[in-house]
């Protein structure tokens, strides 16, 4: 069973009871994932952004847009619309697929993991998790790899608020820390 399948037998009916709502249409549900990966102090390198690139669309399946800078900042020697990172926004059967290799393959492959904190949530019930360095997706080969980067991920839920936002993320698997 794929996990849109489990949400939709297992997980809504779960949190209808759970949170107390009248109508399915109130359970929270993900609307997208945005993965995002800057490039930091090797901006000047230009096969740097490239081999960003190809990662990102290795981990998501998805070719991945260049980010440029709004303005100049001269303290981190940015110029105005300069590349500055890559971003991917993932939607539908290839977010629950994305969604699904995280919490079963890439997060034990984590160095050292202890489960996620439940403090990254926001207001509204979003999520971000920041990775140090990719190697723990399964598409990213370690000799591959000559300069390591990290990216981010934010899970975008029509929760209403944390608690909503963190039911509905560990109905789904996420392995929360104690």
């Amino acid at each position: 069973m794929t996990l849109y399948e489990k949400y939709k037998k297992e997980i809504v009916p779960a949190l209808k009871i759970e949170l107390g709502m009248k109508n399915v249409m109130q359970v929270p549900k993900i609307k997208k994932v945005v993965v995002n990966a800057g490039i930091g102090r090797f901006v000047k390198e230009a096969n740097f952004i490239e081999n960003v690139e190809k990662n990102i669309a290795r981990i998501t399946g998805q070719k991945p847009i260049r980010t440029r800078a709004k303005k100049a900042i001269s303290n981190f020697k940015i110029r105005e619309g300069q590349e500055i990172g890559v971003t991917v926004t993932l939607r539908g059967k290839r977010m629950y697929e994305f969604l699904e290799k995280l919490t079963r393959i890439t997060f034990p492959r984590v160095r050292d993991f202890h489960g996620i904190s439940d403090k990254s949530f926001d207001k509204q019930g979003n999520y971000t998790i920041g990775f140090k360095e990719t190697v723990a997706f399964p598409e990213i080969k370690m000799d591959e790899i000559d300069k390591m980067h990290g990216l981010q991920l934010i899970i975008n839920t029509t929760a209403k608020n944390k608690v909503e936002g963190r039911a509905l993320l560990s109905h789904m698997g996420f392995p929360f820390s104690k």
